[in-house]
């Protein structure tokens, strides 16, 4: 299973395997050989280029992301704290994050997806960051608000349907205090 590792500023891919029995580490993209055993519950010993390391790994409690999964790890020679994060969920997670739609009055699909439910109407007066509709990707439901007050002036995409990455969701017309 590939995850993104993530220490400080570093960001990394790691996946594990085990073929025909032997265990090896994809770092990056460069594949090293190593063993693992569980010494207790959160101890661990590890075997990598030769070389033995004892390792305690502690979760951390880091967001409400229940995706996002902290950890420190403690060895001889100090401690480091880690993130490891399903790479797909982390570039959603990115892609809301981004919001480019803040200006604009068309309302896009950030990432592909089902569109579930509208909670608004055509010619509809909204508030900032009132939930405009929920698309579903990845098995999550994402809930868009609205970047501004005003219209909604034409709904373009039919619930239930399928979306493509920046297909055309609603349009929000500025409301006239706004817009002076």
């Amino acid at each position: 299973m590939k995850r993104t590792l993530v220490i400080g500023d570093e960001t990394h891919e790691l996946e594990m395997r085990r073929r025909s029995g032997e265990l090896s580490m994809v770092w990056d993209g460069e594949v090293i050989p190593l063993d693992i055993a569980r010494v207790e519950p959160s101890s661990y010993s590890v075997i990598i280029e030769k070389k033995s390391i004892g390792i305690n790994i502690d979760r951390l409690r880091i967001s409400e992301d229940p995706d996002l999964h902290g950890f420190r790890g403690s060895y001889h020679a100090g401690a480091v704290e880690f993130t490891l994060q399903d790479p797909k969920k982390r570039l959603l997670a990115e892609a809301m994050a981004k919001s480019p739609q803040a200006g604009g009055s068309l309302i896009k699909a950030q990432m592909p997806g089902k569109l579930m439910k509208y909670f608004v109407q055509e010619g509809e007066d909204v508030e900032a960051g009132q939930p405009l509709f929920i698309l579903e990707a990845m098995k999550m439901e994402n809930e868009y608000n609205s970047p501004k007050a005003g219209r909604v002036t034409k709904i373009h995409a039919a619930m239930g349907s399928n979306l493509e990455i920046y297909a055309p969701i609603l349009t929000i017309e500025a409301s006239e205090a706004d817009s002076g």
